[in-house]
């Protein structure tokens, strides 16, 4: 079953939900800001017991 939470986007600051799939639990990949649509570089960390933390990142901090 997949997962949501939420980012704030490193370009207009907007909040955004974006959609995890718990099985795997270290992810990298881009997805666009569903505001401003620009590019945005997701680390994404599921935890032993679910929990999930991402973190949203421009094009220069990504790492």
């Amino acid at each position: 079953m997949l997962e949501t939470t939420h980012v704030q986007c490193p370009y207009c600051w907007e909040e955004i939900e974006i959609v995890v799939d718990p099985s795997e639990s270290i992810q990298d990949y881009v997805e666009d800001c569903f505001v401003c649509c620009r590019p945005i570089h997701l680390h994404v960390e599921v935890g032993e017991w679910g929990e999930v933390s991402a973190i949203a990142q421009t094009d220069d901090e990504a790492y």
